[in-house]
């Protein structure tokens, strides 16, 4: 097995790019003032990431999932993201083990 240097750099690139963008988003932020309405703007991006990765299971799989993914939908209004997701893992595999 040999390493292609191109595709090493490439890896490397994109790593050092993705924990730049997070370092300087966590940087920046300290300059923000999170008051009203950029508070709940800021607080509603984790459940509409998490139910734009999970939708297309819901549309795209069975009946298990689609539950699975509405208790999820419904859960991460209330509860943190990781019970959320927690909640959804759980359910699918109690609906999958009763033969959904």
């Amino acid at each position: 097995m040999s390493i292609d240097f191109a595709t090493l750099a490439a890896i490397l690139a994109m790593a050092a790019a993705t924990m730049l963008t997070r370092v300087g988003g966590l940087f920046l932020i300290r300059y923000v003032s999170l008051e009203g309405s950029r508070r709940k703007a800021i607080e509603s991006i984790p459940p509409a990431v998490l139910m734009a990765v999970v939708a297309p299971t819901a549309f795209a799989t069975g009946i298990a999932e689609t539950i699975a993914c509405a208790v999820t939908a419904f859960a991460a209004f209330r509860l943190p993201m990781f019970v959320s997701v927690a909640l959804g893992v759980a359910c699918v595999a109690v609906l999958r083990a009763l033969g959904m």
